[in-house]
């Protein structure tokens, strides 16, 4: 009898799917590896659609280029028939391949970020609490350095207050999972 082996792939993530149970959601393959950090990378926010109409109804996390900044994330392993439904996780990302520090080694890794594109001037391109909330409890769970998660708990929120499905889906599975 054949051996079955599976593809996979190492992912850097830096917001919500920083949480297991987030990411799992969509993605059941995935599996932690490590933290990892991005080096020359800054984690900001931005949109490109309509804040009240978005999965979080407010701003998405995202890196962009900064010298001597990093951003700090976990290092999930998925298998390759994953990359759809986490393609579709992220929809208005754009997907590339980044080297990030684990301890003293490079790890090459899939990542997504959100290129900034001319929106309304009215915006909010602030977070949603719901949203810090989870990326927060990721930090957390993953054991991200103190320091960095004190930076993501003082990031300024929108002071969204209505129901935000995907949120309510996570509570459930952290309900669940203890």
């Amino acid at each position: 009898m054949l051996a079955m082996t599976t593809e996979k792939f190492l992912y850097f993530a830096y917001g919500s799917n920083l949480l297991k149970q987030r990411l799992q959601l969509k993605n059941p393959t995935a599996v932690y590896k490590t933290t990892a950090k991005l080096m020359n990378y800054g984690l900001t926010f931005f949109i490109t659609i309509n804040p009240k109409t978005s999965r979080w109804n407010g701003a998405a996390a995202t890196i962009a280029p900064a010298k001597g900044s990093c951003v700090w994330g976990t290092v999930w392993e998925l298998g390759v028939e994953d990359i759809p439904s986490l393609d579709r996780q992220e929809g208005i990302y754009k997907a590339l391949n980044v080297d990030v520090i684990s301890e003293d080694q490079s790890l090459t890794c899939r990542t997504y970020l959100l290129e900034p594109t001319a929106v309304p001037s009215d915006w909010d391109m602030r977070p949603s609490p719901q949203y810090m909330d989870v990326i927060v409890r990721g930090a957390l769970q993953s054991n991200l350095p103190e320091e960095y998660i004190s930076q993501l708990k003082n990031i300024e929120h929108n002071n969204y207050s209505g129901s935000v499905k995907v949120y309510d889906e996570v509570l459930k599975l952290l309900k669940t999972s203890y």
